[in-house]
């Protein structure tokens, strides 16, 4: 009896007679030959229908399969140079399991609003497996590297209380008798998981209501939030350029068959190794001032300014110390310079813009109260964050990288909506 296996396994079964599972992703016939392109969603081979191999009816169902037709085929695998995988399958037998519709994705072009109308069935085209492959292998290589590095990982919740990025992109909805809100970021909580821990971490959903159509831009992401216990904004820079080194060689070593049919720029990833570059934000500024570009100290930087920024280097480059101005409430202010906030953002080359944002947290209790006020919002909800800093504060930092920004980057892709499954934009909340 042929044993099953999965298409990507296939050269350990050379010579073998072998049962895979799968759809039918394309096909191709003349005279006497069906050529039929299976995948199982490890990887896609050719099956090989020859009229003289098997029955008469076998080579007429292979006639009539239509594109993504679920079937189990039955052949011998043999070496064939020409395959991406060095591999295809003579088939003794095919069995349909469901013959497929219609299929509205085809060959042809389709527009981008047709295609995220049916993002559920564009996940299955060779492009978008190849991306999500990426970002299955960003997301494990981040844990991987966080659980090797003596951090625990601390899950956050989804519903909170009161705001962390601003009180004007939050979702809010009714808890029982009470209003809560869509989790910003998992970050004040891996605050009080670092002063129990003392290297914690989370990974999940986030959401962020801005009315935003950019192409950097999703309402609900997924970010990774490392949080540590005496780490100063020097650390944590460090921690962020080892962090992104990890992440990059990973990808490059596993998923470079991946990249490659995503017509990736290869030489562009493996330039991403340590040092990076840091510039203070009034050096970034002074760089926009003599491009002509008409930036005024103490705003944040838009799209166009991080990427004239990030093309002139050739990896990512940190930009810190912000103007506190136009930063959240809990950053800590530089004490050489009240005005500045220990904080820094990592900016993508390419035009990728930031990836990660983070800082040093401010530590004392008063001055936290004191930046709550400035910023126009209610303490109550923050007592317990207050608490923090009223048993057994210390220094400490973090940050948050943005899976979806760091997928389109790796892979170059022009638009964050294609990086994650089933993206969430300002006008688009199906399928």
């Amino acid at each position: 009896m042929a044993d099953k296996i999965r298409i990507l396994d296939v050269a350990q079964s050379n010579g073998e007679e072998v049962v895979i599972e799968g759809w039918l992703y394309n096909k191709r016939s003349g005279g006497k030959l069906h050529f039929l392109q299976v995948r199982d969603g490890s990887a896609t081979i050719q099956c090989v229908v020859f009229n003289g191999e098997v029955p008469p009816a076998v080579f007429d169902v292979a006639g009539e399969l239509g594109q993504e037709s679920a079937i189990r085929v039955r052949g011998t695998v043999r070496e064939d140079a020409r395959s991406p995988l060095g591999y295809e399958i003579g088939v003794a037998d095919i069995e349909v399991v469901h013959l497929a519709e219609s299929y509205p994705i085809t060959p042809k072009e389709h527009g981008t609003d047709f295609l995220m109308n049916n993002r559920h069935l564009w996940l299955r085209s060779s492009r978008q497996q190849a991306i999500m492959k990426v970002r299955s292998t960003i997301i494990k290589a981040s844990r991987d590297y966080f659980d090797t590095n003596g951090f625990l990982l601390v899950d956050a919740p989804i519903f909170t209380p009161a705001a962390c990025e601003g009180t004007s992109t939050l979702f809010q909805t009714d808890y029982f008798d009470e209003k809560a809100f869509l989790t910003q970021s998992g970050q004040l909580y891996m605050e009080a998981a670092a002063m129990a821990f003392g290297k914690v971490y989370c990974f999940g959903p986030t959401f962020r209501a801005e009315k935003s159509k950019t192409r950097r831009h999703l309402t609900e992401f997924w970010m990774i939030e490392p949080e540590v216990a005496y780490l100063d904004l020097q650390g944590d820079m460090d921690l962020a350029e080892d962090f992104i080194s990890f992440i990059v060689q990973r990808v490059l070593e596993t998923r470079r068959p991946e990249l490659e049919s995503l017509e990736r720029d290869l030489a562009s990833l493996e330039k991403t190794l340590k040092p990076f570059p840091r510039i203070s934000y009034t050096e970034a500024h002074e760089m926009l001032k003599n491009e002509g570009i008409d930036h005024a100290w103490g705003e944040d930087f838009g799209a166009e300014d991080e990427t004239i920024l990030a093309n002139k280097f050739d990896r990512p480059v940190i930009v810190h110390r912000y103007p506190a101005a136009c930063k959240a409430f809990y950053m800590k202010a530089d004490p050489e310079d009240t005005t500045l906030a220990l904080c820094m953002d990592v900016l993508a080359p390419e035009g990728y813009g930031e990836i990660i944002g983070g800082g040093q947290r401010e530590d004392d209790l008063e001055t936290l109260r004191q930046k709550i006020v400035e910023h126009d919002l209610d303490e109550n909800p923050f007592q317990w964050y207050l608490d923090l800093r009223r048993y057994g504060s210390v220094p400490h930092a973090g940050f948050g990288l943005g899976i979806e920004r760091t997928v389109a980057w790796l892979c170059g892709l022009p638009h964050v909506r294609e990086t994650i499954p089933f993206p969430r934009l300002l006008q688009r909340l199906y399928p």
